[in-house]
């Protein structure tokens, strides 16, 4: 059973395509442990729909990923099936690391690092 993270279904969602669209363009988070490991399941699944590469599953990570700007000149999706499914057409599965941090200074909640291996 999946984490609720305390919300209710539409921003849980909308908190897991913000967090997915950050990783994918910044390539490393720091979060709450719980949201990192939620995350990482939202992410392989984007990373495998870039693998595809085809137009149904750009079409997906569309809709799921937000519209925000890598750089200049690149978009979360242009990133995502360009440079990030190119870097593990050999790997299967297992494209995201969790390092956990300790507890946050002000409420002791469990933190960590997600990013890309």
């Amino acid at each position: 059973m999946a984490r609720k993270l305390g919300r209710t279904t539409d921003t849980r969602m909308a908190l897991l395509r913000n967090l997915a669209t950050d990783l994918i363009i910044h390539e490393r988070l720091e979060t709450t442990e719980a949201k990192a490991k939620e995350l990482r399941s939202v992410v392989d699944k984007m990373i495998t729909l870039g693998k595809r590469g085809d137009l149904h599953a750009r079409r997906q990570a569309e809709a799921f990923l937000y519209n925000a700007e890598a750089n200049e000149n690149e978009d979360a999706i242009q990133k995502l099936f360009s440079d990030i499914a190119a870097r593990y057409e050999e790997r299967q599965g297992g494209y995201t690391r969790v390092l956990k941090l300790g507890q946050r200074r002000g409420d002791g909640a469990e933190m960590a690092i997600i990013e890309l291996v």
